[in-house]
């Protein structure tokens, strides 16, 4: 209800005071108390002996964690007066919304920092977050989740307007062809008419699977690179009970005629900004890069791209992508715990926006894995001539053994048929084993002639096994052996000399008969 100029000018007059009130007090560290302080100045449209003089209605302008906020934007690089220019210089530029939260949204010149009015509870859960917020960047300033630099509030006429200042996801300096709000949502996610009638409308998830089926397609190191991001970025929020988020994305073709334009754009946007100095960690491909990168590299990367993370469509399309996580401040509470529980009823509960936090981060990211975010797929490359050779020694190896294995069965038979003499032979060393007290009896029985059969016939069917392809007819053309491959009782004329058969007896209850060929 109030006019946006008023705001707008209420808002540049208000932080203009409260950092430059800022800068005269020490730097310390941030103390938990720090977090909770709220100050508050007046500021009357004649003016005072603090505030200027100015023409829009009195108002008093709230300040809460001040040095919290001031040790943020130190972390990230702002310097005071840096922050001041970028703000107070220049008329703010009011955005078009398109979300349902009836939130205004304006863009500072330079193009670093949105600044949006937000609810009271969003204000006061924000405020509450700040310590766990603090400890967050602390340990990895490196996320694509909101970065605060200010929480304010302008009172004026009975009516209080609750400000955020926050990090701008999307340059105006290049041309987005396509805008969506994600949330891994399918229950009413599509673009509203009224949305689609916009020169630049944001879509939904709906709209990117019909527009994007394919998805978009990473290099394996920048793909992994943002899931870890978005994994650890999720988790904090699930731990802070956070849901209803969105990832906000912008693609850019890439062309020659729009790079020209992004270019000349690019340059006119710096030339404004005071000292050129530029917000760390504040572009998408900054926020998911790991400290191993070094920093040459990366301003070169963020100098040519504006910041944006390369990537291809399914049509082979060379796209820019700018994103970041919005809308945090939406707490589990009751109302959405109601809001879930009425729609669950009359809609499938695991498609709907509204869900507890821990399956909410589950399906967010589960979407963004396998329906947005996807990894190009290298062609497989031809073996190396390493490992060919490996290959082909192992297959030679193979094949020495197989031949050796060979050998030595041939060698054995070869062997065994030596040693094979005929009938008349081995009558005349029967005969003379009678001078040999340590031979076993002339006349063999029935026990042994069947285990020397079975024996004699399982060794001649392995060598056929083995050696069959080499050696076809090897029984038949041996001298005085029967072409067949097994022994029967009636070959009894066969004995065994002591050197090749031993029989001993254990307590007379068993007996075993071992024979070695």
């Amino acid at each position: 209800q109030t006019a946006s100029s008023a705001i707008k000018g209420a808002i540049q007059l208000g932080i203009g005071y409260t950092v430059g009130n800022l800068t005269s007090k020490p730097d310390r560290d941030v103390l938990m108390q720090d977090f909770y302080v709220v100050e508050s100045v007046f500021l009357p449209s004649e003016g005072s002996n603090l505030t200027p003089a100015h023409h829009y209605p009195d108002f008093r302008f709230k300040t809460y964690a001040p040095l919290a906020f001031r040790y943020f934007r130190e972390l990230f690089g702002i310097k005071p007066d840096d922050y001041l220019y970028s703000i107070c210089s220049e008329p703010l530029i009011e955005l078009s919304n398109p979300g349902a939260s009836g939130s205004l949204f304006f863009v500072t010149s330079g193009d670093e920092f949105i600044i949006k009015t937000v609810q009271h509870k969003e204000a006061e859960f924000l405020q509450k977050l700040l310590p766990g917020y603090y400890m967050n960047l602390n340990q990895n300033p490196r996320t694509l989740l909101p970065k605060f630099y200010g929480l304010y509030c302008v009172q004026s006429g009975g009516i209080n307007i609750r400000i955020v200042v926050m990090n701008n996801v999307l340059p105006r300096a290049l041309k987005m062809h396509f805008t969506y709000d994600l949330k891994g949502s399918t229950y009413k996610r599509r673009a509203s008419r009224k949305e689609r009638e916009k020169s630049n409308p944001t879509f939904k998830d709906l709209d990117f699977l019909q527009d994007m089926h394919e998805g978009l397609y990473f290099d394996s190191e920048t793909h992994s690179a943002l899931m870890k991001t978005l994994q650890r970025d999720c988790r904090v929020l699930e731990s802070f009970k956070i849901m209803d988020y969105s990832l906000l994305l912008g693609i850019h073709i890439l062309n020659n005629n729009m790079k020209e334009k992004g270019e000349c754009s690019q340059s006119t946007s710096d030339t404004k900004r005071h000292g050129g100095q530029k917000v760390l960690y504040s572009t998408a491909m900054e926020s998911i890069q790991g400290p191993g990168k070094s920093g040459d590299s990366v301003t070169r990367e963020t100098t040519n791209t504006m910041g944006g993370i390369p990537a291809k469509s399914y049509k082979g399309e060379k796209l820019l992508l700018f994103m970041g996580i919005i809308d945090i401040l939406q707490s589990y509470r009751l109302m959405k715990k109601l809001e879930h529980s009425w729609k669950a009823l009359v809609y499938d509960g695991d498609t709907v926006s509204v869900h507890r936090p821990s399956f909410y981060a589950d399906r967010f990211l589960k979407f963004m894995n396998a329906r947005v975010f996807k990894k190009v797929q290298a062609l497989k490359p031809s073996p190396s001539k390493k490992r060919c050779n490996s290959i082909t020694a192992l297959k030679a190896a193979s094949q020495e053994i197989v031949c050796a294995v060979s050998q030595e069965w041939k060698d054995e038979k070869h062997g065994i048929l030596a040693e094979g003499q005929s009938y008349a032979s081995l009558d005349e060393e029967v005969l003379g084993s009678h001078h040999r007290p340590d031979l076993v009896p002339s006349t063999p029985s029935l026990f042994e002639a069947a285990s020397l059969a079975t024996t004699l016939s399982s060794s001649s069917l392995n060598a056929d096994e083995h050696c069959q392809c080499d050696q076809p007819t090897l029984y038949s053309s041996s001298k005085g052996l029967p072409s067949s491959s097994t022994f029967t009782l009636g070959d009894s004329a066969i004995y065994l000399t002591s050197e090749q058969s031993t029989l001993e007896t254990e307590n007379d209850n068993a007996s075993v008969l071992d024979v070695y060929l």
